[in-house]
């Protein structure tokens, strides 16, 4: 690992890497993008979502999905781009099992949309890159080799269950300039297409998928290097060891001396290298031209506003608020604004308790159960609102912390009230000093050895002596005012 990262440097020295990025992402629409054929296919049979329109049999004409043009248009918005009052589809014409047309319908000319951009912080550096357009297309369908790989596959099979399913294309410009920056931006665009509620945002079943186009150029250069289309990459970190893997292997091809081809690589994780898997097409090489069966669209300003009131607060936006209206650090912020449902739960918690407690409780004990049980908080037991109830109690000092720590993950995995279980066991926080004096002065009579090393200068004996207090009273002593009772009986 840290050899491709010195050589990754090394090269990155030398030359300047380009990199676009083209993503692929499903719409959430119940029915395709041409016909009314169920979207959901991903646990269906094989070619049983299909029907006359999406297996291009003679005769039969498509439809446009409403629905799938509005989300494509919402996203357009979320990413500040320029809506076209006017716009088309086209047939993109290339043969391929498939496709069963022998052409996909898409948009050339006329998208729905262009000029956008999205910031992503990487590291102390905020890279705006440049959103080319984004446009609607139907996705193909799917095909599986016996093999890892086309070029060594001794079979393959066609299912056509995902034909038809509205597919949106983010074209990136070549902004980007190291695998770090494409996998920033890859987190952040997904991360916005789950908050507006049009993609699920899963790269493994292949609904978010990006295509990554990478050059080399030597600083100062004009114009760019010959570019390589790398695919199949299924994971941020898969994306990211793609494109380390290929700068090393121009680098590598150019120090040599020898040309760059332009063509389309995919990447093998089992090998951690990219293959060659075809010469690159150009947009001529499609002989794209105005889909026939389809009228164009005019997309009035109305529809536009209407969509554009639909927007909900988006990431960095609420990043931002968070910091200001409750006081949380960047970090903060960004881990408690990862998902719309996180962002709600915390608005949930600072709502009834403090936010600097509702943020270190999110962030660390509830965080540790979720990710033990694989349940989340709103799913689990306790739920948002009686984790809102435990807080409370600790707000007001009712009970501890410990005893806090041991109710929540009874609570989560069973369910409960918090407040009738604190009445039941006695579980009420020690807080009154007369009380508590008895009891440290039974510890400090019993642990002479650990009063002289703190009256000796060594800190940790308190430690001792406050966790026999604690065993005495079963965890629920204050224990602020136990450390600064022990402190005055022994200075």
């Amino acid at each position: 690992m840290i050899q491709v990262e010195e050589q990754l440097d090394a090269v990155l020295a030398r030359y300047q890497a380009v990199i676009g990025l083209e993503v692929h992402a499903q719409l959430l629409t119940r029915s395709k993008m041409f016909c009314a054929c169920s979207a959901g296919y991903h646990d269906a049979p094989p070619n049983s979502h299909t029907c006359p329109v999406c297996l291009a049999l003679p005769g039969v004409l498509p439809v446009i999905n409403r629905q799938a043009v509005e989300y494509t248009i919402l996203t357009a918005l979320a990413l500040d781009c320029e809506i076209p009052e006017f716009s088309k589809f086209d047939r993109k014409n290339y043969f391929y099992p498939d496709l069963p047309k022998g052409y996909q319908i898409s948009q050339f000319d006329l998208p729905l949309s262009l000029n956008g951009h999205l910031d992503v912080l990487v590291g102390d550096e905020v890279v705006r890159a440049g959103i080319t357009r984004v446009h609607l297309e139907e996705d193909t369908g799917t095909m599986h080799h016996a093999g890892d790989v086309l070029q060594s596959a001794t079979s393959s099979v066609v299912n056509l269950n995902r034909c038809g399913v509205p597919l949106m294309e983010i074209v990136g410009e070549p902004d980007l300039h190291t695998p770090e920056q494409a996998r920033e931006y890859l987190q952040r665009l997904r991360q916005v297409l789950v908050y507006i509620g049009v993609n699920d945002g899963n790269l493994e079943r292949g609904s978010f998928r990006c295509d990554a186009n990478v050059s080399l150029q030597q600083p100062g250069a004009l114009g760019f290097g010959t570019k390589v289309e790398v695919k199949n990459m299924n994971s941020f970190r898969a994306v990211q060891k793609a494109l380390e893997s290929e700068i090393l292997r121009q680098a590598d091809m150019l120090d040599r001396g020898e040309r760059i081809v332009q063509e389309t690589r995919g990447w093998v994780e089992a090998h951690g290298t990219t293959i060659s898997q075809r010469s690159k097409e150009g947009a001529s090489d499609y002989k794209y031209f105005p889909e026939p069966d389809l009228p164009p669209m005019h997309i009035t300003r109305d529809m536009v506003e209407r969509i554009r009131a639909e927007l909900p607060e988006l990431p960095e936006a609420k990043r931002r608020r968070f910091e200001t209206q409750y006081g949380l650090s960047a970090y903060e912020a960004s881990v408690v604004t990862q998902t719309q449902d996180d962002a709600g739960t915390f608005e949930t918690l600072a709502s009834g308790v403090d936010a600097k407690i509702a943020v270190n409780w999110f962030m660390g004990d509830v965080a540790r159960l979720a990710n033990i049980t694989g349940v989340k908080l709103q799913d689990s037991g306790l739920g948002v609102k009686g984790l809102v109830a435990l807080l409370k109690l600790v707000a007001a000092g009712t009970i501890n912390g410990s005893i806090a720590k041991g109710l929540l993950d009874e609570l989560y995995a069973t369910g409960g009230d918090a407040v009738q279980l604190v009445q039941e066991r006695g579980l009420g926080q020690v807080s009154d000093a007369g009380e508590l004096g008895t009891i440290l002065d039974e510890v400090i009579a019993s642990n002479p050895n650990a009063v002289n090393d703190f009256r000796g200068g060594k800190e940790a004996a308190l430690q001792s002596l406050m966790g026999q207090v604690m065993k005495a009273t079963r965890g629920r002593a204050d224990a602020k005012l136990v450390n600064t009772l022990l402190r005055e009986r022994l200075g």
